[in-house]
């Protein structure tokens, strides 16, 4: 568990993610008009990928991308030498400000079910320990760590099966 909270935590990690999604999505764009400037039908088309690979591929419900006008708005912050283009390092922070409240969202997400769930699959185990009869007995026997990963397990399993059948229909 600890490995993967490092990798939660690691920037470097992270970055490099970001820079994996974007540099496809730069890529596709370039294939199609290689000397054209991107415009912001481009943009747009190249936010919904990324968006369209943030769903795909991060855990969390469905994200929205945003609107046509949240595009044109940061494609001007963006271009940083006024040349009406966007090129490899604009776009990569383009994306980034686009995507910015999206993984907060998913960061915060992960927080509840890592940390969140197993407190609770502990208190839960306190009061199963606490029944009478067959139930509490082997509630005591069972190690308290196997317990927690398999409640822990067994929730993000059932959050991801829910996120599939409500978001994929």
């Amino acid at each position: 568990m600890g490995q993967v909270l490092d990798r939660f935590q690691d920037k470097k990690w992270r970055e490099s993610k970001m820079r994996k999604i974007t540099d496809k999505a730069f890529e596709g764009l370039q294939s199609k008009e290689e000397t054209a400037p991107l415009r912001i039908e481009d943009l747009y088309i190249a936010v919904l990928l990324v968006y369209n690979d943030i769903n795909k591929h991060l855990p969390g419900p469905h994200f929205d991308p945003p609107s046509r006008d949240r595009v044109e708005q940061v494609m001007k912050e963006c271009d940083v030498n006024p040349d009406g283009k966007i090129d490899r390092e604009e776009f990569h922070e383009f994306i980034k400000k686009m995507t910015e409240d999206t993984f907060t969202r998913i960061s915060q997400g992960l927080i509840v079910t890592l940390i969140v769930t197993p407190m609770v699959a502990l208190a839960t185990m306190r009061a199963l320990e606490g029944l009478p009869g067959s139930i509490g007995k082997i509630a005591q026997k069972v190690p308290k760590s196997l317990y927690v990963s398999l409640v822990t397990l067994a929730i993000v399993a059932l959050r991801n099966w829910m996120q599939r059948i409500f978001y994929n229909n």
